[in-house]
């Protein structure tokens, strides 16, 4: 089985302060099985370290108050076709993220509050039929 995988969650050090959300649990969930990394902001354009952005009205924005939704979401676009080539029919995606979030995200108040919602990669996938996980939902 092809697994995309929140780039982030593997160990790469692409999450927004220039770290990572290395997670072992997945790590293990997709050990065998072919891995499709990816990094929606990154493949947006996006530098890492970057502004933490979050969704504001509908519009992925950074704490200064700047607009990178297009951004967000050319790199969500880009992810979306490279899963969709590679053949990936599930995607284990980092929570609360304004770009992989598949349950919950921050508000845009940059207070983090979570709200109900997903990120745009995320609905993007649930769009084309890819299944999303976050790792809390692994076995």
């Amino acid at each position: 089985m092809k697994i995309a995988v929140s780039a982030c969650l593997l160990g790469r050090d692409c999450k927004y302060d220039g770290g990572n959300n290395r997670c072992q649990k997945v790590l293990d969930f997709v050990k065998g099985h072919d891995v499709v990394a990816v990094c929606p902001e990154q493949m947006g354009g996006l530098s890492t370290p970057r502004v933490p952005a979050e969704i504001v009205n509908g519009v992925v924005t950074n704490a200064h108050g700047d607009s990178v939704d297009n951004a967000f979401r050319r790199g969500a676009q880009h992810a979306l076709e490279r899963v969709l080539n590679e053949g990936a029919t599930l995607a284990v995606l980092q929570p609360r993220s304004p770009s992989c979030g598949c349950k919950l995200v921050y508000d845009g108040t940059f207070s983090k509050h979570l709200v109900s919602g997903k990120g745009v990669f995320a609905q993007l996938l649930e769009e084309n039929d890819i299944v999303t996980l976050e790792p809390e939902d692994l076995p």
